[in-house]
């Protein structure tokens, strides 16, 4: 993943925990296609508990529309959360592509 140097393109790094309906509703692979599409790397996964943790790595700016985007989902989907923390990760951790597990 390159990175542009500016405020816009500074890489970061979101934890994302999605409640509400969003399992069995396409909601990770429609994050996955919209990371893809946005240059973000990270994951979409199903937790126990019925939320959807997603890890989004990129520049801010894209980052920052993702989580909007996070907030709406799928059409089937019905979110009523999305908490989103920074973390810091080592250039060798990020991941290189956006998958669902």
């Amino acid at each position: 993943m390159s990175v542009k140097s500016g405020p816009e393109h500074r890489l970061v790094v979101r934890r994302c925990l999605i409640s509400g309906r969003v399992q069995g509703v396409y909601y990770r692979a429609s994050a996955a296609q919209r990371a893809r599409a946005a240059g973000i790397t990270g994951h979409a996964r199903n937790l126990p508990d019925g939320r959807v943790e997603v890890l989004a790595c990129g520049s801010d700016h894209a980052v920052g529309e993702f989580i909007a985007w996070l907030w709406v989902g799928p059409a089937a989907a019905k979110v009523s959360d999305v908490a989103a923390e920074a973390l810091e990760l080592a250039l060798e951790e990020l991941p290189q592509e956006f998958r669902t597990a």
